[in-house]
């Protein structure tokens, strides 16, 4: 699935509608939100990507004095990492039950080190565990995912469902949690 562009460019174009919905709600302030993306080079995705997805989309307030920026939550990119999202997700989640062999085959095929992977993995158990994100898959999802194994325990509670759909799901629920921006989260995918 992380090789398939299909994958990337479906995700861009949810992108796309946060960052609309970004801009037609304006600036807490009342004034217009004018484009200002800015680069990214994010790891993990095939080749063939091109530029597209190379920016983040972000926002600047017209108004004199104002000038806030406004970045709108994205499916593509779990904050300030530099792996697209889908490779934290579903990379975290291969690992569970990891060899040295699967942990060298993971570095060469994505570039990921066993550093990061291990970072990721505390992430997963302690960090994201202490959000409300965390608290409300708890109390969606019966049995709730053990912390342990967790991205791999998520996408196995979420039931009957393509890998795709889970993983759509899993991105849409980090929402709040890949801006800084407050107030630009959830509601999207899951009708939240």
């Amino acid at each position: 699935m992380l090789s398939d562009p299909r994958l990337y460019v479906a995700l861009a174009r949810f992108d796309e509608e946060l960052a609309d919905d970004a801009q037609r709600a304006g600036c807490a302030c009342g004034g217009r939100l004018h484009r200002a993306d800015y680069p990214r080079k994010p790891r993990g995705g095939p080749p063939a990507l091109g530029d597209l997805h190379g920016r983040r989309h972000s926002f600047c307030c017209d108004t004199d004095g104002c000038r806030k920026r406004t970045t709108p939550a994205s499916v593509r990119f779990l904050g300030r990492r530099v792996y697209f999202a889908a490779v934290v997700v579903l990379v975290s989640a291969m690992r569970h039950g990891s060899t040295h062999a699967r942990v060298a085959e993971l570095r060469e095929w994505i570039g990921v080190s066993a550093r990061t992977l291990d970072r990721w993995r505390a992430w997963w158990r302690e960090t994201f565990t202490a959000t409300v994100v965390w608290k409300s898959v708890c109390a969606r999802l019966i049995p709730a995912p053990e912390v342990e194994t967790l991205p791999a325990s998520w996408m196995a509670a979420m039931g009957e469902m393509h890998d795709a759909e889970r993983l759509q799901w899993i991105l849409a629920w980090l929402l709040p949690l890949t801006s800084f921006t407050p107030g630009r989260g959830a509601r999207f995918l899951m009708g939240v």
